[in-house]
């Protein structure tokens, strides 16, 4: 058996140990590890039995872990003792309990350990518990170190790749931390051929393990098939591992596996991030979750040391200020000083970026557009039209999000989930996850009479994708994307454009939404956004509910209390104001005539899982239509000194001029100009593509996807 680090040579200790009350970012971080382990150090040792999801016992063994693996570098790095003689102690209680422990009582979806109630958790307490033994283990004698291997590792190893050998090679999240722990613990304990079956899975033929989930998870762009929150879960496993192949199998080359996959994968997580770090909930999601978590740590300082260095990349250092203890966060924080005394180090400006989904990258894609205004504020749209994204996939195929000034702004509800909060089912995703949070109507997009995208079927969905149509933010004026989604509704096509506009009297980008359905027969469509704030004003008259009922049975509808409702003949305006800005909202339809209806969560929600958060929907009925709408950014308002400026925008209406199979034009007016788009509808179309439509006696012409015309108020009155 080995007694060496996995993860560490001796002058890479020395290098690190060098850095030890330093104001670097690794010395910080150092610091920041001792307090924490110290802090942890002082209270009692303790290996509980089992408890529910989230609670002590769960919590317990997971912070049991998480120091073991610091105190051990610690130890190495400080070359103080008492971090050794911390993990080898908490090893020993584990090597006298482990067994006595039988497989978990709380079943969940997923196999049961002997600590958590289901194996993912059981992989993540022996990946880092294998990299802690690795760093002490020449502090142990060899019957200390026989008898955690005998009563605690082999134990593990033998329970994920001969009990669980079925779900060890599962491509998903829970597969690279599968493979992650295995292969680093086999090294730990002197059984190399376990690396070996970790990256080329059980049968060695490529089918699973480290290599296929790599190159199956993952799309020529990098973008993970489960979203963001997933995707930052899965990067530290797929990091450390990574490393640790890199070290200890280097004739794989594995940082430029598939085209460098790796790389490619870090570098699409960062460009999903809102402009404060916080990545959007697409899927089921935590909405707070960032650049900062650990993982993405993890991440960054890998591509440093692997891929290089560019200020977006020490943009992200500046806002972690930490880095992973480990010679390529090392390189990282190097880097970083060298750089901090040579200029100012600004925040990262990620570019707009479309990431392609699907192993292939056939399968649709994600669009991320960024727009700064005249101050420097970066506003971010965001539009799903890839694929379903598995077991935690949501059902919004052509769903927006969209964020300025700091907050999000057409919000995505996230998971229906409490993590770690026991009463609330264990911490586990509560049932309402998929009643409400999965639905369609629970998103910003347009749900069709009153079902869900694929009726909620799991397998429908997964064989279905979006269809790009275009992606282009090379012009200062306007950027934006337009996708189909023709197979998501039976007998619908559905077709969506989405721009940002720098207009010169508009304090900040406006965004315009041209959502179309086409199909046969009558439907009713129900437009909806997700806001947070209060509502100022509108330009309809519109009835309150006294007496609450739900919105409908099904598919969401059940959990939507109908707030109150108003008529509409033409564009309808809703305006709002969140913290100290505000915003508005002006849509209309083909139809003309339409309701919109203001909804809140919480019907049907007996256990009060669900937050209690606003929607409104523009409801229109028809064969086809065309859903046009404008959201201006404008104003401030200060409580504080009792202050509102510009409370009323600048934007006064949207037109629809004409919508067909070959294009849709709209018209915007502002109280100084007349802002004209007209857009593609042809799938086929290109950049060369010539359109010539008629609508109302006028014809409309230009080639490519979309173009813009814009007309002061001066020019018009001549």
């Amino acid at each position: 058996m080995t007694t060496q680090p996995i993860l560490l040579n001796e002058d890479e200790i020395e290098a690190l140990r060098r850095e030890v009350g330093t104001s670097t970012l690794m010395g910080k971080t150092i610091a920041s590890h001792i307090k924490d382990v110290e802090a942890f150090m002082a209270l009692p040792l303790d290996v509980p039995g089992h408890g529910e999801a989230g609670g002590y016992e769960h919590n317990r063994h997971k912070q049991n872990y998480t120091y073991m693996n610091l105190a051990g570098r610690l130890f190495l790095v400080t070359q103080d003792d008492k971090y050794a003689k911390f993990v080898r102690d908490l090893l020993a209680m584990y090597a006298e309990k482990y067994l006595t422990f039988d497989f978990h009582v709380q079943k969940n979806t997923n196999p049961t350990g002997r600590l958590f109630h289901q194996i993912l958790n059981e992989h993540c307490w022996l990946m880092f518990t294998s990299l802690a033994y690795s760093c002490v283990a020449s502090t142990m004698s060899e019957q200390e170190r026989q008898t955690v291997i005998d009563r605690v590792f082999d134990p593990m190893l033998d329970m994920f790749t001969v009990k669980y050998g079925h779900d060890f090679d599962r491509i998903h999240n829970h597969g690279i931390w599968a493979v992650a722990a295995v292969g680093i613990c086999g090294l730990a304990v002197g059984k190399p051929e376990y690396l070996e079956m970790s990256v080329y899975g059980l049968e060695r033929n490529e089918t699973g393990g480290f290599l296929a989930q790599i190159s199956k998870l993952f799309a020529p762009s990098g973008y993970y098939i489960e979203g963001p929150y997933y995707h930052r879960y899965a990067i530290r496993p797929l990091c450390v591992l990574a490393e640790v192949v890199h070290r200890h199998m280097p004739e794989l080359d594995i940082y430029n596996y598939k085209d460098q996959v790796i790389g490619n994968t870090v570098q699409a997580l960062l460009s999903t991030a809102y402009p404060n770090g916080e990545f959007p909930a697409l899927n089921d999601a935590s909405r707070t979750m960032g650049i900062t978590d650990m993982g993405v740590q993890v991440a960054v300082s890998v591509y440093s040391k692997h891929y290089g260095m560019n200020d977006n990349i020490l943009g992200m250092a500046k806002i972690q200020d930490k880095v992973w203890m480990h010679p390529c966060g090392l390189e990282l924080s190097n880097a970083y000083e060298a750089a901090v005394a040579e200029r100012k180090i600004g925040l990262p400006f990620i570019p707009s970026v479309e990431l392609n989904e699907g192993p292939n990258g056939d399968r649709g894609a994600q669009g991320f557009v960024r727009m700064q205004d005249k101050t420097g504020d970066v506003s971010q749209l965001v539009m799903n039209y890839g694929q379903h994204g598995m077991g935690h996939g949501n059902f919004d195929t052509l769903g927006i999000s969209f964020f300025n000034r700091g907050q999000e702004v057409l919000r995505e509800y996230g998971f229906g989930r409490w993590v770690n909060v026991e009463p609330k089912f264990g911490g586990r995703y509560l049932d309402e996850n998929k009643s409400y949070a999965r639905q369609t109507i629970a998103h910003n997009a347009v749900t069709v009479d009153q079902t869900c995208q694929n009726n909620f079927d799991v397998a429908k969905a997964d064989s279905v994708h979006g269809l790009p149509h275009f992606f282009k933010v090379d012009d200062e004026r306007i950027n934006g994307m337009s996708a189909f989604a023709n197979e998501h509704y039976d007998g619908l096509g559905m077709q969506r454009s989405v721009f940002m506009l720098n207009l010169d009297e508009l304090e900040a980008p406006l965004l315009l939404d041209l959502y179309r359905l086409n199909g046969e027969g009558e439907h009713q469509y129900d437009y909806s956004h997700q806001y947070q704030g209060q509502v100022i004003r509108t330009n309809f008259d519109y009835q309150a509910n006294q007496e609450l009922h739900t919105l409908g049975d099904d598919f969401g509808y059940q959990h939507l209390w109908n707030v109150a409702s108003g008529q509409v003949d033409g564009p309808a305006l809703v305006s709002w104001l969140q913290n100290n800005q505000y915003y508005t909202w002006l849509g209309t339809s083909t139809q003309q005539q339409g309701e919109v209806i203001f909804t809140r969560t919480g019907a049907n929600d007996p256990s009060f899982n669900l937050r209690s958060e606003p929607a409104f929907l523009l409801r229109a009925k028809g064969k086809s239509t065309l859903f046009a709408s404008v959201l201006e950014t404008h104003g401030y308002f200060n409580e504080e000194f009792e202050q509102s400026v510009n409370a009323r925008g600048q934007v006064d209406n949207i037109t629809v001029i004409g919508s067909n199979e070959i294009a849709s034009v709209v018209e915007i007016t502002t109280k100084s100009s007349t802002v004209t788009v007209m857009v593609s509808n042809n799938a086929s179309a290109t950049d060369a593509t010539e359109h010539n439509v008629e609508f109302n006696g006028k014809t409309f012409s230009w080639t490519g996807f979309y173009s813009l015309e814009i007309a002061n108020q001066s020019s018009q009155e001549k």
